[in-house]
């Protein structure tokens, strides 16, 4: 496709969004239907505040989801560090996110829910805002809001860039629009080099690689009354987890629990879906030939429990610290695997299925360190869990293996080394 032609999608992509703005009211209902959106925040969907502009400079991070805005968390504490004269303004886009950051953002930030990508719902965000600086969080480029704030001369930073082979190639085949959103764009911070040489491809004029920001994230919170309960309904049984599990793991991580039994028979399985509205669809498949609690409503592991659903929101960080071993979900279907530096970081060792290409650089990161392995089918899950199981000095020793490779530091540094002259030159009178 010629750059001509893949630039005039841009165009089409704003003409259709405006057409079709009288459909985002309706849209938002439907999601709102299937519990996707927040039912007393709904205009901000449509870039109507939730609140009034704080005065003086405002700093706007927007990362989409609670991964990456779990990733920001550290460099907006940095950020107001170093200027706490500015406020900051979160955007996510889904309502575990938006829930997560108004219980962890820190007192000088906030969170509102990011507009639809339609004109009218990203003039009327702007216009209220009227951010200073932009900080884009991962690679979701919503075409409307780039190409707006850009028009505005607000500065934007690509902050822990990532990129998959898949969106590369999709985006080399419109390379004019790919060339016309990475403009607006003053800076790209790339996870990698990998990362980096594919922004460069695609028109990225300025490209520095400080490294991933997921590396310095801070270990999930947990309630201690929660972790401190179900310690001692699990006392001294061998427990494993399957964390964030997608449909057909379950399934998996059942027949792995049928063979670990046989060797040990007071053994815990604790599956923590990836989506909690399953565990009801869940419980009843594996209720057939086990028995089965789950958290959502209320029950604790009984004695005689093989498998516990916790189909709860938020207390993923609980299990980490219950289960002395973790088995990554995603892994096991070609989804690409969920994060292993959460348990990481709470000196958990991780195993995990062959598929995990959103990961690739942690897992290789986390391998070589002697803290995760990642095993080419599920066939190899039971023998695997069941050697560690049977050795705690084994597995504690990977934990710490783990936890020292999830602390490092460095890219939160070279971030901040590569932002600090735009946070330097907020000026103290900006805004209203």
């Amino acid at each position: 496709m010629s750059a001509a032609r893949s630039s005039t999608l841009l165009a089409a992509y704003r003409a259709l969004t405006g057409f079709a703005e009288p459909l985002a009211t309706r849209l938002l209902r439907r999601r709102l239907a299937r519990g996707k959106e927040d039912p007393d925040r709904m205009p901000e969907r449509l870039g109507r505040p939730g609140r009034v502009r704080p005065r003086g400079a405002l700093i706007w991070v927007h990362a989409a989801s609670v991964g990456e805005s779990l990733s920001v968390l550290p460099l907006i504490r940095e950020i107001g560090r170093v200027r706490s004269d500015v406020s900051i303004l979160v955007t996510t886009g889904t309502v575990t996110s938006g829930r997560v950051m108004g219980e962890r953002l820190p007192g000088f930030a906030f969170h509102q829910f990011v507009p639809v990508d339609t004109p009218s719902a990203v003039k009327a965000f702007l216009d209220h805002w009227r951010p200073d600086l932009a900080l884009w969080v991962e690679s979701e480029l919503w075409p409307n809001m780039l190409t707006a704030t850009y028009a505005r001369r607000i500065p934007i930073i690509l902050v822990n860039a990532r990129m998959s082979d898949r969106s590369f190639r999709g985006w080399r085949r419109a390379s004019g629009a790919a060339r016309e959103l990475i403009g607006t764009f003053d800076l790209c911070l790339a996870q990698d080099e990998g990362v980096a040489q594919k922004l460069k491809r695609l028109g990225a004029s300025r490209v520095l690689v400080p490294g991933n920001l997921k590396l310095v994230g801070d270990p999930l919170p947990h309630d201690a009354g929660v972790l401190g309960d179900l310690r001692l309904a699990t006392m001294d049984r061998p427990i494993w987890l399957m964390a964030s599990s997608h449909q057909g793991e379950e399934e998996v991580a059942a027949n792995v629990h049928r063979h670990i039994a046989k060797d040990l028979p007071l053994l815990l399985t604790v599956i923590v879906p990836r989506h909690p509205q399953r565990g009801a669809e869940i419980a009843e498949k594996l209720s057939a030939n086990f028995k089965v609690r789950r958290r959502s409503k209320g029950e604790l592991p009984a004695l005689d429990t093989e498998i516990y659903i916790a189909d709860t929101l938020g207390e993923l960080g609980v299990f980490y610290r219950l289960a002395p071993v973790a088995v990554m979900g995603g892994s096991f279907i070609p989804h690409g695997g969920q994060n292993p530096l959460e348990p990481a970081r709470i000196g958990v060792p991780v195993l995990s299925g062959p598929h995990v290409g959103n990961f690739k650089e942690i897992y290789r990161m986390l391998i070589n360190a002697g803290g995760a392995e990642v095993l080419p089918s599920h066939n190899e899950l039971a023998p695997r869990l069941a050697k560690l199981l049977s050795n705690p000095e084994a597995m504690a020793s990977r934990g710490a293996a783990a936890m020292r490779a999830a602390g490092r530091r460095e890219p939160l540094i070279c971030t901040m080394d590569a932002i600090e002259p735009y946070l330097l030159s907020l000026r103290v009178d900006a805004g209203p």
